[in-house]
């Protein structure tokens, strides 16, 4: 695993060089965007949907289960995200779009989904196979931002903003690891709180999915201001079990800022370790992909800490050979 991150921004470049290669369409009526996809294969669709939210002209919407919104139709473009191709649940909700007639973009290293498309003679774009989903989240995410330009659903001037990605993770990668480590020491034999500022929750959903699968620990997650409304309160069962990590970047709201300085001060009576991740970067996208390199890094220390093996999913393999069976 720590191979595969040390690896990201040399994905990020393998994932332009692709996203260039490929052929999309010229966009037909669209009325709204419809992603779907699971754990590593649909977390960049929750990334990219946040970072368009103020450019798309459209509502774009992520869908996480086996089935569809009723508003699928042949005026709705799915975007299909599935590493490997045979996500149950993704296939499920790609063959009930199709009874919709709706438009299809998939993103997949092979499997049933690339199938499905070769069949259907939907626009289908092949990433690398053969890796965790988790670690490859470079290659769909930077395909979603392609697709998102091609379809002129939103202009994130992406490739100009992830090539400085790469410049700036790669200049800074040590420094990237080494605060890593001391993050992760914070964290270590803690019950991770993570909160994020806004439309950024997509940061914080990856880091928690990260903690999970390569850390091996439960956590959770929530969004500033949304959290004000009902979990703050639930902070008078907190104690010094719980760490709070705060991600942020430059981008974040003054209001949403002025309520987490309130909302820190909440916090240390419970627990006296508070602290921020901030971000590195001129742009929210550049910012987002240096706080899902470094949070990456932080789950592959707390590993580390643990002694265990980041890679290891066995229960997750267990869980689909039951279904499978079913």
């Amino acid at each position: 695993m720590k191979t595969l991150v040390t690896n990201f921004s040399k994905q990020l470049q393998e994932a332009l060089n692709i996203a260039q290669q490929s052929k999309v369409s010229s966009p037909k009526k669209i009325d709204v965007v419809l992603i779907t996809g699971l754990g590593g294969s649909g977390i960049g669709g929750t990334n990219v949907a946040e970072l368009a939210i103020k450019t798309a002209a459209i509502p774009v919407v992520i869908s996480k289960d086996y089935f569809i919104p009723a508003f699928v139709n042949e005026n709705t473009l799915v975007i299909v995200c599935s590493y490997s191709g045979n996500t149950e649940e993704t296939i499920s909700a790609m063959q009930l779009a199709m009874q919709k007639k709706a438009q299809f973009i998939c993103i997949t290293s092979g499997g049933k989904v690339k199938e499905i498309a070769e069949q259907n003679n939907f626009e289908i774009i092949i990433i690398p196979g053969g890796f965790p989903p988790r670690s490859c989240i470079g290659y769909s995410l930077v395909q979603l931002l392609h697709v998102f330009e091609e379809k002129q659903i939103a202009n994130l001037h992406y490739k100009k903003e992830v090539e400085m990605a790469i410049k700036l993770l790669n200049e800074k990668e040590e420094d990237i690891k080494q605060k890593a480590k001391y993050f992760a020491e914070k964290l270590h034999d803690k019950i991770p709180v993570i909160y994020s500022l806004g439309n950024t929750e997509g940061l914080a959903v990856r880091f928690r999915q990260q903690i999970n699968e390569n850390s091996k620990m439960l956590c959770w997650h929530h969004v500033i201001p949304e959290m004000n409304h009902n979990e703050l309160v639930g902070w008078a069962g907190g104690n010094k079990s719980f760490a709070v990590c705060i991600l942020r970047t430059s981008f974040d709201y003054e209001r949403n800022i002025k309520r987490l300085e309130i909302n820190k001060e909440i916090f240390s009576k419970y627990t006296n370790t508070v602290f921020e991740i901030f971000a590195e970067g001129d742009s929210l996208l550049v910012q987002s992909l240096y706080l899902i390199h470094l949070t990456d890094w932080i789950s592959c220390y707390l590993a580390d800490l643990k002694s265990i093996d980041p890679t290891e999913v066995k229960v997750i393999d267990f869980l689909k050979g039951a279904l499978a069976k079913v």
